[in-house]
């Protein structure tokens, strides 16, 4: 069968209602509560025009509301677009006007003020649902427009709507949107069949065991997996947060949602929520999670924490050691993944921090003709296989590129992550292909290199960035913050923490030093500001 997100959703609902689906900052919501308000909201939506195939923004922080937003929208059959509420306005109007989003759900007065100066510029949207009061500003632009009517809704709307689930029957062919990147060129959108979507980036809704067949499955299995409280750190607008979402979901666990990333809050919150797992996305969180969990060690009841799980962005072994040296028999997990692959399964991490995959038939490694590598050593590019999306929204050159398909008819998906096979047929990640600098010929990959730096007592956050030079075209260049209280490290010190763990030729040679690495919310590298930063040494 074909799998719907919102079928499934549901499934878990009737099986466990009594469960509690969603503890946001102390107060928590059942599976048959959040169906309920779902429901509410999704009528609500189809009420002012929002159905099939229809995108909507999610303007959004973490809230339930954005919970009952993006499960709302699933159940109408429309697709929901994550939009990073970092953004700058000429950011903002890019993701609107390229996703053809007809409608946008939003928050924050500040962000309200956002869509309020850019509503005239968005011929597409007839909508805008507001949680809370509504800005003067934004029913200010609105009531300005000519021609053309922009409908400001309170999304309170939702508590006089129906409670009965009697919406039109879902395929599992439905679309859900993630837009991804940002830091190197406007963000694409990734478009996933829901099907899809199940079978790859929540394994099947069943990452311990076998993929799920049918929702009958469902209803015999969930019973008797037990309710995992599971913290996701990052904001629901990263992908590898609703890849945690929908997984949790599909197991009928519990999730714990805090308004924004605060690490002394997560940890000093442990006891009141219970929290068994925590999921980061790598050291950007990782970091200040340990220095939180080291200064509460003593203070703060951690017996329930059994798991940190980390996704989407680097995890270095000098960070994952100290998490086990204050709780020794905690399980670390490194994910691999990406918004246009999904989950690809566990990294594992060798004594020398090299990172791996075993054995596994939904990756391989190609060259760049996209043919197989067999030969033990030889670089290539690894490339993921199976279910994978059907494309960037309105960028089919870039589709073809990332999402070729073999000659046996295989869709694969490439992103430009670099690697080799062992002779055991493991898979050795380097880095990312784009990151990688060219220094007279020696090829380094600035993952590796970061990693190393944040093993430095010293280094709160690192990155490492290509810098122009006259010898060997480029050198390794870092740009870093300090931790709280201490001296500023020469460039010598870091260089020789850093050959400790990697070879001479990758030590960075140069390196600035900022109040703050600048990253996204959900803990991605700005490369970009990076590379303008580390030019000013």
């Amino acid at each position: 069968m074909k799998f719907n997100l919102a079928d499934v959703f549901e499934t878990v609902a009737d099986t466990v209602p009594d469960r509690v689906v969603l503890s946001y900052e102390g107060t928590s919501y059942t599976y048959a509560q959040m169906d309920a308000l779902t429901t509410q909201v999704g009528h609500m939506l189809a009420a002012h025009g929002v159905g099939l195939d229809d995108h909507v923004a999610l303007f959004l922080k973490n809230s339930v509301e954005h919970v009952t937003s993006l499960l709302g929208l699933l159940k109408v059959r429309a697709a929901p677009i994550n939009v990073n509420y970092r953004y700058t306005d000429a950011e903002l109007e890019y993701i609107f006007d390229n996703s053809d989003s007809k409608a946008i759900i939003v928050e924050l007065p500040e962000h309200q003020q956002a869509v309020a100066r850019l509503m005239g510029k968005l011929p597409l949207l007839t909508t805008v649902f507001v949680i809370g009061d509504v800005d003067q500003e934004l029913s200010a632009a609105a009531a300005a427009l000519d021609r053309r009517t922009v409908e400001i809704v309170d999304f309170g709307e939702h508590t006089s709507a129906s409670t009965e689930r009697d919406f039109e029957t879902r395929t599992g062919d439905e679309h859900y949107i993630i837009y991804t990147g940002g830091t190197t060129g406007y963000p694409k959108g990734v478009v996933w069949r829901h099907d899809d979507f199940f079978r790859k980036p929540i394994s099947g809704g069943n990452p311990y065991g076998d993929p799920r067949e049918d929702l009958d499955e469902f209803t015999r299995e969930v019973p008797n997996f037990p309710s995992i409280a599971a913290l996701i750190a990052a904001p629901l607008m990263h992908g590898a947060a609703s890849y945690l979402l929908f997984t949790f979901i599909s197991l009928g666990s519990r999730l714990i949602l805090e308004r924004e990333f605060d690490a002394e809050k997560i940890i000093e919150n442990i006891p009141r929520d219970q929290t068994q797992i925590i999921l980061i996305v790598g050291d950007a969180m990782g970091i200040p999670l340990v220095q939180a969990m080291e200064r509460q060690k003593d203070s703060t009841d951690m017996s329930s924490l059994f798991s940190i799980t980390s996704g989407g962005a680097i995890w270095s072994k000098s960070v994952r050691d100290r998490m086990l040296a204050v709780k020794p028999e905690m399980l670390m997990r490194d994910n691999f993944g990406a918004s246009e692959s999904g989950n690809d399964g566990e990294i594992m991490m060798d004594e020398s921090g090299n990172l791996s995959v075993p054995p596994t038939d939904r990756m391989m490694v190609v060259d760049e003709r996209f043919e197989q590598i067999t030969t033990p050593n030889e670089p290539g590019l690894i490339a993921r296989v199976g279910n994978v999306p059907v494309g960037y929204y309105k960028d089919p050159e870039k589709s073809a590129r990332t999402f070729p398909t073999l000659p046996d008819g295989r869709r694969i998906s490439v992103l430009g992550d670099m690697g080799y096979l062992t002779e055991d047929k493991h898979i050795v990640f380097q880095g990312r292909g784009s990151q990688c600098i060219n220094s007279g010929g020696e090829k380094v990959y600035a993952e590796e290199v970061e990693a190393a730096m944040h093993g430095h007592p010293a280094i709160a956050d690192a990155l490492v960035v290509p810098v122009p030079d006259e010898k060997y075209g480029q050198r390794v260049g870092a740009v870093a913050s300090l931790n709280d209280g201490v001296a500023e490290p020469s460039l010598e010190e870091i260089q020789e923490h850093c050959r400790q763990t990697i070879a001479r030729y990758k030590v960075p040679r140069s390196i600035v030093f900022v109040d703050e690495v600048k990253r996204t919310p959900a803990g991605k590298a700005d490369y970009r500001w990076a590379k303008s930063a580390a030019a000013t040494d």
